[in-house]
């Protein structure tokens, strides 16, 4: 078959990219590009305050991917005024927005108060849904059903950190749930209809690479709309940073093609309906202890993603079993 013919293959999503990209899902369901807007909503984790421990998760700052105009002090009305000049300074083709609540457990509050935070954001003109980023433990029935009700009328996704599908690694970086707590959470998110994501690491302290390609499979048995992978970042003055000195030979630390060559193996057997949101995190260098990869940034290693999967003649789920 010639390279022509390969490049013009529809795959199981309806187009020719080989793995389920989230922007062409956005164009399927709306027919237009929709552009994220981070918020802060001032929320805090009950593995900070002490419900379930202290400290947070060993990896986290969140400063290092919260944008400048996204800060608690501010309105959520002001963050989304500023988000969206800046987005349309740096992407022009937008044609609606979702204010994504990012820092920290969004879901970690009384009721009341996310009805008024969410509502919030969706009276913002332009603000075409939510996107609630939060942890598996903080969800409960009454929210899952103010959830789908607002689903009804806008684009509702929950986006739960799960990180890793093995209690033991989840016990070791301080997650305070377990594997078997988020399985929970995603099926009954699912089950009321609303569009559920999940946001995996690879890299943590641990995990061979054998067991980080098994979780492919363990992915693919969940009821998910969307999925997020990025790599391990090790950030300046956490805990994992002081671990990874310590113990570096705990870590299994990917060389640049090397983590393409994972990603492109792990696609080959993840379902191929899960839309995949992104392969790598990015954040500033200044926030980073560790930079194994220089200064390249994540648009391009998906390119070269892409790139390997063409080379290859392979793609997501070509190896999936139902």
């Amino acid at each position: 078959m010639s390279s022509a013919s390969l490049n013009k293959r529809k795959y199981p999503w309806g187009h020719e990219r080989r793995f389920n990209a989230c922007s062409d899902y956005f164009r399927k369901l709306y027919g237009t590009r929709i552009q994220k807007l981070s918020v802060d909503a001032g929320f805090t984790c009950p593995n900070r305050d002490g419900t379930r421990g202290t400290g947070g998760c060993i990896y986290c700052n969140n400063d290092a991917f919260n944008p400048g105009y996204c800060r608690p002090e501010k309105s959520i009305t002001v963050q989304l005024s500023e988000g969206i000049g800046f987005h349309k300074w740096r992407y022009r083709k937008a044609g609606s927005y979702l204010a994504y609540f990012q820092a920290y457990s969004n879901t970690y509050a009384p009721l009341e108060t996310l009805r008024r935070r969410f509502e919030e954001a969706l009276r913002y003109p332009g603000v075409a849904g939510l996107v609630i980023g939060t942890r598996p433990d903080c969800m409960d029935e009454k929210k899952l059903a103010y959830l789908k009700e607002l689903s009804g009328t806008h684009h509702i996704a929950v986006e739960y950190g799960i990180e890793s599908c093995y209690n033991k690694t989840l016990m070791r970086i301080n997650r305070g749930h377990s594997f078997e707590e988020a399985v929970d959470a995603v099926e009954r998110t699912a089950a009321k209809g609303i569009k559920t994501g999940a946001h995996f690491i690879f890299g943590l302290p641990g995990e061979s690479r054998e067991e980080m390609l098994a979780e492919a499979g363990i992915i693919s048995g969940l009821p998910l709309t969307t999925v997020k992978f990025h790599q391990l970042q090790i950030m300046k003055g956490t805990l994992i940073e002081s671990e990874f000195i310590e113990h570096p030979d705990d870590f299994f630390q990917f060389s640049l093609q090397g983590y393409i060559d994972f990603i492109v193996e792990f696609l080959e057997s993840l379902n191929p309906a899960i839309v995949v949101e992104r392969f790598t995190g990015e954040a500033p260098p200044r926030f980073l202890a560790h930079i194994p990869w220089g200064k390249i940034r994540a648009e391009q290693i998906g390119i070269m993603i892409e790139k390997r999967l063409a080379e290859l003649d392979t793609w997501q789920g070509r190896l999936y079993k139902d």
